[in-house]
């Protein structure tokens, strides 16, 4: 069991707070530039997410802040420690990776902070950091140990045959794997993700993160990708045929459905995030689930409309399935009823209209922005957290106005 933090490591934390705030950016930019100097650390992490976005340093500004902050009540932090677990154990974080984090942290606050960083501060600092971490290590051992038990399960890196690539939309395609050794494949829950690590020529090792867009079938995986226009992975993966075989870390993810509801379901998607929507409907038909469902996504146009016909034959499968397809700017030669059936954006107005928000459990995924907003209108509706849950891709770098 995990030693309580001393009185005086709280009071020092939270003192801290008005320096964090006014410099948190910086020491954090600080404490990656000391971990990538080793490339074995530099390589665990997405790197896509330290780009010109900033949207990792961001995140851990803000996880740092929000430790500070609830450092006597960490019990609110425990949906944040719980979605860090799960990105390690994708990532493949071992306990032997911490201690590389706490001298890279404590070396950036002393080099940003300067005299004001004291040796009690600092001591302070490494018995939260510690603390943290081995909440975060013991939750990860139960994690990998989960996964390793599964029928199908792995630990670390399994390679994966592509054997199938569909053409999806003008910028998406999927990728059917199947494992190399022939062996079954662990059951992931509706909603979870794959960590992939490629090996592209001319680069350093690529992680990425790509939910699994097909129910559980315990042979095989489906993703579905966007090829993003500057995106040095989705770029490389939209070229490879089948036949290329993939290194792949075991399912994983906190955003999933792993009971038949007993309330109405609306699985709400925009653009690529329909993937873990899709993973979703196709358990819930073939469950043979009873509650009403509601299907609805947006995207720009036919031509980015990603598995509309698959969606559509699932619907008529189902139960009590209904399926609405917005097209923010239709094509001119589009027909209302035939290739979409509303124009334009998801009007909060339209979803509180048309969804039972009084009942339902909703389960979202897509850009920040159509993400917000659709928590944004539900929770100011009255929709209580616990019936909207949500994915987005890329760390969680804003608080939502929920």
């Amino acid at each position: 069991m995990t030693q309580a933090l001393s009185p005086r490591t709280i009071e020092l934390v939270k003192a801290t707070v008005p320096a964090l705030e006014a410099h948190g950016m910086t020491i954090v930019h600080e404490m990656y530039a000391r971990m990538f100097r080793d490339p074995a650390i530099r390589d665990l992490f997405n790197q896509s997410h330290h780009g010109a976005s900033d949207a990792q340093p961001r995140a851990l500004t803000g996880a740092i802040l929000a430790y500070a902050g609830n450092i006597e009540n960490l019990a609110a932090l425990a949906p944040a420690v719980e979605r860090i677990a799960q990105k390690h154990v994708g990532l493949q974080i071992l306990p032997e990776h911490y201690p590389h984090v706490a001298e890279a942290l404590l070396g950036a606050i002393k080099h940003v902070l300067g005299d004001a960083a004291t040796d009690e501060i600092l001591a302070a600092w490494g018995e939260a950091y510690w603390f943290l971490a081995n909440i975060l290590i013991a939750r990860e051992k139960r994690l990998y140990g989960e996964q390793n038990a599964a029928p199908g399960g792995w630990n670390g890196w399994r390679d994966f045959r592509i054997a199938e690539v569909v053409t999806e939309s003008s910028v998406i395609k999927s990728f059917v794997l199947r494992p190399v050794d022939g062996g079954a494949v662990m059951a992931h829950l509706p909603g979870q993700y794959l960590t992939f690590w490629f090996d592209i020529p001319g680069h350093p090792p690529a992680k990425r993160n790509y939910s699994i867009s097909s129910a559980p079938d315990g042979e095989s995986y489906r993703i579905s990708v966007k090829r993003e226009p500057m995106g040095l992975a989705s770029g490389w993966l939209h070229q490879q045929p089948a036949g290329t075989v993939l290194k792949v870390a075991a399912p994983a993810g906190e955003f999933f459905m792993d009971r038949l509801p007993q309330r109405p379901v609306v699985l709400l998607s925009g653009g690529v995030g329909l993937t873990p929507m899709v993973a979703m409907l196709e358990w819930l038909v073939g469950q043979g689930a009873e509650q009403p469902v509601h299907y609805i996504h947006g995207t720009h146009d036919r031509d980015t409309h990603a598995m509309r016909a698959h969606v559509r034959a699932l619907a008529e499968r189902g139960r009590d399935i209904r399926v609405t397809d917005f097209h923010q700017t239709p094509l001119a030669d589009e027909v209302a009823g035939r290739d979409y059936d509303i124009a334009g954006l998801i009007t909060d107005e339209w979803l509180l209209a048309n969804t039972p928000a009084g009942t339902a459990d909703y389960y979202i995924c897509g850009p920040r922005p159509f993400l917000r907003a659709a928590v944004s209108a539900l929770s100011l509706a009255g929709v209580p957290a616990a019936r909207i849950h949500y994915e987005f891709f890329g760390p969680a770098d804003e608080l939502l106005a929920a």
